[in-house]
């Protein structure tokens, strides 16, 4: 799995400044073999900033424990009034996420762009 996170400052929309956001991509497999490096880079995001989007174009495959990783880093991230979001899911984590009724507990965004502007 290849993990790219940055931090996208102040983007401009209609000459409005926003405020930071920071974006993790996760590519391959979120699972157990994943799910401790994905955990302690959710923590790091959560450190930087309050804003985390989790894009998730490029993972094909996510079990229980990449679940739970995301569970955790939505949970820290509300008791520091601040909010994880998800964007881009494959189909097959799509259907994952409507099983698990975990589409209701997360903000899931067609795009990347989308919700970083939902975290404005």
């Amino acid at each position: 799995m290849e993990i790219n996170s940055h931090v996208v400052e102040n983007p401009v929309t209609e000459n409005h400044i926003t405020a930071r956001v920071q974006v993790v991509a996760l590519q391959g497999r979120l699972d157990a073999h994943q799910g401790k490096t994905v955990d302690q880079l959710l923590d790091k995001a959560l450190c930087a900033n309050h804003r985390t989007v989790v894009n998730l174009s490029q993972v094909h495959f996510i079990d229980s424990t990449g679940l739970s990783v995301l569970i955790k880093g939505a949970k820290h991230h509300r008791e520091q009034k601040g909010d994880l979001v998800l964007c881009e899911l494959q189909q097959p984590v799509r259907i994952i996420f409507e099983l698990t009724r975990l589409d209701k507990m997360f903000a899931i965004y067609p795009t990347e762009s989308a919700a970083i502007q939902a975290l404005q």
